[in-house]
């Protein structure tokens, strides 16, 4: 058999340095392995803090700079009004989200159910937020507070003609009365916290007496409410009082004109006080940068982000030793109904049951 080469030496070697090369490959390749699984380890333990979000990128980039800012951690988000929980759920522990940040206690609750939360210990975040604003498994946490309340036209309605949201039901305001639709999670938490107040036939004839005062279907946002109040539709509607900051504040005239025309009533303050809801988030169940989670948590219920929910979106702290400043301070204090917000998700299906058989 020819060999190509002309005699066993020349033949050993050419083995011997092709060995030598071998070797060589193959000690460059272990290199490469050990350089890549040392990069990978440095991605895992990296500044970077990766948030699934449905809240609007333009609220949340003043509180992601801060972050930043404060800690050198750097942040990527996806944002989407729908579809996040069925993403996180599909991904699973391949999925790249450290923190969840979302509006409504029927969605923060929707996270949980499907199971992709994860519990966090935390001192500062129990320091900071009231028990009745997280969850008991500290699987979700409150941010910021958001009230449901009245609003009334300046004109036609008398500043004191309403006090209770029960006042609604109230056959003086029959053919006066705007709401968006009851099925909203906005309304289906209010209507939550009325059977918790009242038990659930109450809150019934409540939302059946509500419909028959209504001045045209339900429809619309909160900002269609004022408007009809201000086309002369209606006179009284129900809104969550960031709307009205929203619109006083915004650089639209019209919904200037509309927010002049009405007024605030904080419903309920002689008794239990009014409905909060809350914007919320929590940690990831498979969250890769688990402690950057916890620290994001935290800071957005630290004095600084707590302000900034007031000046960026009119919404109240959570946090009891941050006083609302600014437009929020105007409209002064009120009492806040300090029902356990787990109990509106608890109740929430039945409230939905109230909606479908009244027709709200």
């Amino acid at each position: 058999m020819k060999t190509g080469f002309r005699t066993k030496a020349d033949a050993f070697t050419a083995f011997r340095v092709a060995g030598r090369g071998a070797l060589r490959r193959i000690q460059l390749a272990v290199l490469g392995l050990v350089v890549g699984l040392t990069g990978f380890v440095a991605s895992a333990g990296a500044a970077e803090l990766n948030i699934y979000s449905h809240r609007q990128q333009f609220l949340l980039q003043p509180f992601l700079d801060a972050f930043t800012a404060e800690t050198g951690i750097s942040t990527k988000v996806v944002y989407a009004s729908k579809g996040l929980a069925q993403r996180l759920k599909a991904e699973g522990e391949a999925s790249p989200a450290d923190v969840i940040l979302t509006v409504d206690i029927a969605r923060l609750a929707e996270y949980a159910d499907l199971d992709l939360l994860s519990a966090v210990d935390s001192a500062i975040l129990n320091a900071n937020i009231p028990a009745e604003l997280r969850a008991s498994d500290n699987r979700w946490f409150a941010l910021s507070t958001r009230a449901r309340l009245v609003v009334t036209s300046k004109e036609r309605v008398a500043a004191d003609a309403i006090s209770d949201i029960e006042d609604l039901a109230d056959p003086q305001w029959e053919g006066r009365v705007c709401t968006r639709k009851g099925s909203h999670v906005y309304n289906r938490s209010l209507l939550a916290s009325i059977i918790a107040a009242n038990g659930e036939e109450a809150a019934e004839g409540w939302a059946d007496a509500l419909v028959g005062n209504m001045a045209r279907r339900p429809q619309g946002n909160d900002r269609a409410q004022a408007k009809g109040i201000f086309e002369g539709q209606c006179d009284v509607a129900i809104m969550n009082h960031y709307y009205f900051g929203k619109m006083l504040h915004g650089d639209k005239e019209e919904q200037r004109e509309w927010a002049n025309s009405i007024r605030l009533v904080f419903t309920n303050q002689d008794d239990r006080g009014n409905h909060v809801n809350i914007s919320g988030g929590g940690v990831a169940k498979y969250s890769p940068n688990r402690g950057n989670a916890l620290k994001f948590l935290e800071f957005l219920t630290s004095p600084v982000a707590q302000q900034l929910y007031g000046e960026v979106n009119f919404e109240y702290p959570v946090n009891p030793s941050v006083v609302p400043g600014g437009v929020l301070q105007s409209w002064g204090a009120f009492k806040r109904d300090d029902l356990a917000i787990e109990r509106l998700a608890e109740l929430a299906p039945q409230a939905q049951m109230i909606i479908d058989r009244t027709g709200w």
